[in-house]
């Protein structure tokens, strides 16, 4: 059985530029993808049920975005068939690197093609919308500058280096964060070219910082060692490095007890390079 790709992502900075009367966040910031993550098999069923076989401790399976992107996709296209669904789990919670979004994406990605929906990439991201922000650039797979919530992407093509990630054992609540008072919320936007030249920070690594030792601590090692940077609202950071043996050195001087792994970005997801 087909194994579909559920990578995960970088926030490469993040910047809040204002709050909506709804309580969204305008933001700016840059996706890019790791070669580094879940992956799924889906296997067609003709009873309509949609299972996940392998349900995330502390999730019930009806609140998994997997069961939910099924679900909607069976329903919006009126398909008369369902699915058995197996996760191979690498990616943490909580940890700012797309999981929950990427596992979404890829379903509904892969379902369209197995339940022949023929529906367009445009029209999976706008369901993947209400799922979540961060669904839409997981099912166009291309790294991204994005804006308003997350939502408005335009096609990047930074560099494409081989990143250190460091997972903090803990898990940051992203609603948490964006509710700090402390939180930066009137960021002066800046330019594609402005961030690709260098600009940019993670407004949400400060308010991280003093609420989990554990990230702050993370940050000040991997610092001895390159930029070190949060990814979305954390837990997990990471640094760049120009080649796989400079961080894998890095990742071999972890502290004991600390988990991390090596990938290489990629501007083009795994997924998006399947077929």
């Amino acid at each position: 059985m087909k194994n579909w790709p559920s990578p995960a992502k970088l926030n490469l900075f993040l910047h809040i530029t204002g709050q909506r009367e709804d309580g969204y966040h305008e933001l700016q910031t840059a996706f890019q993808f790791l070669d580094h993550g879940d992956s799924l098999q889906f296997d067609i069923t003709r009873a309509l049920d949609v299972d996940l076989l392998t349900p995330i401790a502390g999730v019930n399976n009806e609140d998994n975005l997997i069961v939910r992107a099924a679900k909607m996709l069976q329903q919006h296209a009126k398909v008369k068939q369902g699915v058995k669904i197996s996760l191979s789990k690498r990616l943490p919670m909580g940890g700012g690197l797309g999981g929950g979004s990427s596992n979404a994406a890829t379903t509904l990605v892969a379902l369209n093609e197995l339940w022949q929906c023929q529906l367009s990439n445009a029209d999976l991201a706008a369901m993947g919308l209400e799922l979540g922000a961060d669904v839409p650039v997981f099912i166009h797979g291309n790294a991204a500058w994005a804006e308003g919530v997350g939502e408005k992407l335009t096609p990047i093509s930074p560099a494409e280096p081989w990143y250190v990630v460091i997972v903090p054992d803990c898990q940051v609540s992203t609603a948490e964060i964006f509710s700090s008072p402390e939180l930066t919320r009137d960021c002066e936007p800046i330019t594609i070219s402005r961030f690709l030249s260098g600009e940019g920070r993670n407004v949400c690594e400060d308010v991280v910082r003093h609420r989990y030792q554990a990230v702050s601590e993370a940050l000040d090692w991997l610092a001895q060692f390159g930029q070190s940077r949060m990814t979305g609202t954390g837990a997990c950071v990471f640094a760049d490095f120009d080649n796989q043996h400079q961080a894998q050195k890095v990742v071999e001087n972890l502290p004991e007890n600390w988990q991390g792994f090596v990938a290489k970005a990629c501007n083009q997801s795994p997924l998006a390079t399947l077929n």
